[in-house]
């Protein structure tokens, strides 16, 4: 289970600010967002990539 979640602070600050985005303004498309947030917190690739599935698998869902 430990590895479905990144150890980062800086992912779970990408996911915050990337909900409080949609909050803001619910219509706009998630993956440009997911990009910003990537370079915004300097993620690391392994993290992007997490940060990248963790969106897509919420809209499969949705």
């Amino acid at each position: 289970m430990h590895d479905m979640f990144p150890d980062g602070e800086d992912v779970r600050r990408a996911i915050k600010w990337i909900s409080v985005n949609l909050q803001d303004e619910a219509g706009q498309p998630v993956q440009p967002l997911v990009q910003k947030a990537i370079f915004k917190f300097d993620l690391s690739p392994r993290d992007a990539e997490f940060l990248m599935g963790f969106y897509s698998k919420r809209k499969e869902e949705s």
